[in-house]
């Protein structure tokens, strides 16, 4: 069977390198490189970055689900992002923003992406965080808990849309200090 045959059977837009030499069955880096040099050359795959590729061009990708494959570790969207999203408030953001065991700013092609550092003992925390087409996100209510353990004196336009009391309780569920 032929690697492309590997790649359009699995529902999947985007690859990291390992995820290409065990699609593959791949043990040897030289061939996986070959491998990979051959299908970029030949237009099967895109390279995003190094390490990350595509099958799809980049603007046919969900820019979430960029952001997720971008960081290569656990992430949820958060912050901003929901909060924009969820009318909460108004400004322009111009990163997508995700909540990580990393800090980091990535562009890829006129996409940004932020990341925020979040302590494991409250990144793995599960409360307010929900999965949505693969990706994790963050309720409005986790999202201000988020930002607010980041900047505790974050101003939000648009108070009536925040449910202060779930986020009192997130807070206390994920180990944050108070601070509403």
């Amino acid at each position: 069977m032929y690697r492309i045959d590997t790649l359009i059977k699995l529902d999947r837009k985007l690859y990291h390198t390992h995820d290409l030499a065990i699609g593959w069955g791949i043990t040897n880096k030289n061939t996986l490189y070959t491998a990979i040099k051959r299908y970029v050359k030949r237009g099967v795959l895109i390279s995003i970055r190094k390490g990350l590729y595509s099958t799809v061009p980049l603007f046919q990708l969900s820019q979430i689900d960029l952001g997720v494959a971008l960081v290569h570790k656990y992430a949820y969207l958060s912050t901003e992002s929901i909060l924009v999203k969820n009318g909460v408030i108004s400004q322009n953001v111009f990163y997508t923003t995700f909540v990580s065991s990393v800090s980091n700013k990535i562009e890829v092609k006129g996409q940004c992406f932020l990341y925020r550092k979040l302590k494991d003992e409250f990144l793995y925390n599960q409360e307010g965080v929900y999965r949505k087409n693969g990706v994790y996100r963050a309720t409005t209510e986790r999202a201000v808990a988020d930002i607010l353990y980041f900047d505790p004196k974050y101003h939000f336009d648009l108070v009536e849309k925040i449910d202060f009391n779930k986020v009192k309780t997130i807070q206390k569920k994920v180990g944050y200090p108070c601070r509403i």
